[in-house]
């Protein structure tokens, strides 16, 4: 009898010793004062030209290093640790939208466009920690994990055929990187709650509270986005946790009756909102368990240039006057609430005038006296949002079942002219551009047949092109990729690629759902290396506790500053 007992009472003093490990390592971290987990909520609204409003919700959860905390997680949602520890990911973002990002309306150098503008449908970039040779399986069980645990179909990038590797699209991952895209995924709730259950109070709570479905999926564009960073399995010595930001964008249409009749009477009169119109929601106090809430006011820097501000005359020396209710108290319009504190952008050499940022603490508020933020506009106003350096479309060429060509065209904007004027000096200005192209392996591209345009004048490649790199398409196997280095003159009005291709023939079993309408091309992603949207506001204790502002000063997406996405489609022949 004392034989068979044995074998549990073996088990069970390594579960307790397991335990007491825990329970210590969580002591020790609580005794010497080390680092914890931390939660902070935020929520930037800004206005748009074309009658709209920009939301972009910031969610960032942080844990120390697992020596730090014990076994256990007390904010840090323990899906996303298991899956960092399990599968070695070094760095990952995920994304599901719904609809287009509005690049000549809404603007595409600034923070906000060049971190969260995403493509159409689901898009997943890894980076592992693993060997060479184990990259590829840790891929796939990594797909299959998020799919069960955002409920979408990320598990059909598991197959070669549908992601790639890029080469130099992502500088600090070269080799160590997976990407993929499913163009075709739609995006519904099933996909935003378990977004949600990663939250401390989830919905239920804080800033989060807002998140009124029928109020966010009616809007014109809807992006979220789940982008982690660890060093625990980093070889470099340093181990400083994981790091969850959680990112909401959405652009939303004032549904009041008096923007209705102001968007129908005068084009620039722009249409007075509130929270509690746009959501149908007030916040009742922050989250119990976040650190820091806070709700942002942007104005940029092309609406402040239209409005009469007392002290904006005076540049830099503005900042004296911050306190007072001058800016916040405006002949051409009026707040709700008084801000706590206003940030006043440096001077930038890409803006004529300074942006603005009003800050409001949801923290002092409670359910029985809400935050609602209102903006009502007295007088007419009109501007434009900083543009991206060139804008970029593409398109495609030819006609019939069997070939066509893929068109890439860039076209220059305000924003080249004035770079061009502050960098022209010796005559030697050039403005590189990056891109990055994959197609699906029933597209058989013809690399060779790449041209180039610059002016609308047919030029060599090699004039143009400074480095390219290809991997052609496999049948059923790996799709085409082209990563090409281009260096345009500032000067330039418009540039174009050409590249030719055939369609492939399909089976009847490897058509999608609803095949009439074609076939969903991935993005093409044009960055340039030599800009990065920033947005660096005069200095205060507040910038370095905020998650989100920190986030404007300094733009870490991999040198990149805005990324153009443009969808197409294309029919392939039948083969029974």
């Amino acid at each position: 009898m004392v034989l068979l007992q044995r074998p549990h009472i073996l088990l069970l003093l390594i579960d307790t010793h397991q335990f007491l490990q825990c329970w210590i390592a969580f002591g020790s971290a609580n005794e010497e004062g080390q680092q914890q987990e931390e939660f902070s909520e935020e929520l930037l609204v800004k206005p748009l030209p074309d009658h709209k409003l920009l939301a972009h919700f910031h969610f960032q959860s942080s844990a120390p290093p697992s020596t730090s905390n014990g076994c256990h997680h007390h904010l840090f949602p323990k899906a996303i640790s298991q899956l960092v520890q399990k599968f070695r990911v070094k760095e990952m973002e995920l994304s599901f939208t719904q609809g287009r990002w509005n690049y000549e309306s809404w603007g595409g150098f600034d923070p906000i466009s060049s971190s969260n503008a995403k493509p159409p449908g689901v898009e997943l970039w890894a980076v592992f920690d693993v060997p060479q040779h184990h990259i590829d399986a840790s891929w796939k069980n990594l797909t299959h994990t998020l799919s069960g645990l955002f409920c979408a179909s990320i598990n059909f990038l598991e197959s070669t055929a549908t992601y790639s590797t890029p080469e130099w699209s992502f500088p600090p991952a070269s080799g160590n990187v997976r990407y993929g895209t499913f163009p075709c995924e739609a995006v519904c709730t099933e996909n935003l709650t378990p977004w949600l259950r990663l939250l401390p109070c989830r919905d239920k709570a804080g800033i989060a509270l807002l998140l009124d479905r029928p109020s966010l999926y009616r809007g014109f564009y809807h992006s979220q986005r789940l982008h982690l960073t660890s060093t625990e399995s980093s070889s470099e010595g340093i181990d400083s946790g994981i790091i969850l930001e959680q990112t909401l964008t959405v652009v939303l249409q004032p549904n009041s009756e008096r923007a209705i009749e102001v968007h129908a009477s005068e084009k620039h009169v722009q249409p007075s909102w509130s929270l509690s119109s746009i959501f149908g929601k007030q916040v009742s106090g922050r989250c119990v368990l976040a650190k820091s809430s806070s709700v942002y006011l942007l104005l940029d820097w092309g609406l402040v240039a239209e409005l009469k501000f007392p002290n904006k005359e005076n540049g830099k020396s503005a900042a004296n006057g911050l306190t007072s209710e001058n800016f916040w108290s405006n002949p051409s319009f009026e707040l709700s609430v008084n801000p706590d504190r206003i940030f006043l952008e440096e001077s930038s050499s890409h803006s004529k005038s300074l942006s603005i940022l009003y800050m409001f603490q949801v923290e002092k508020y409670s359910e029985s006296e809400p935050f609602d933020i209102g903006l009502m506009w007295k007088v007419p106003v009109a501007w434009l949002c900083q543009q991206t350096p060139l804008h970029a479309s593409r398109f495609f060429m030819g006609s019939g079942n069997e070939r066509g060509a893929i068109a890439i065209s860039l076209k220059s904007t305000q924003f080249t002219e004035g770079f061009m004027s502050a960098n022209s000096k010796d005559g030697s200005c050039e403005l590189r551009v990056d891109v990055f192209q994959v197609v699906p392996w029933y597209v058989k591209v013809y690399f060779h047949s790449l041209r180039v345009f610059v002016d609308q004048q047919p030029r060599a490649v090699s004039d143009f092109i400074e480095k390219i790199h290809v991997s052609p398409s496999k049948d059923k196997m790996s799709p085409g990729v082209m990563e090409v280095v281009l260096k345009l003159p500032c000067r330039v009005n418009t540039a174009a690629l050409t590249i030719e291709f055939d369609k492939g023939f399909l089976r009847i079993d490897e058509y999608p759902p609803d095949a009439n309408q074609g076939f969903d091309i991935p993005s093409a992603i044009i960055s340039f290396p030599n800009f990065h949207a920033s947005m660096v506001f005069l200095e205060d204790d507040s910038l370095n506790r905020s998650p989100l502002l920190s986030k404007f000063q300094h733009n870490q997406m991999h040198s990149v500053c805005t990324i153009l996405w443009i969808i197409a489609q294309c029919a392939a022949k039948a083969c029974c």
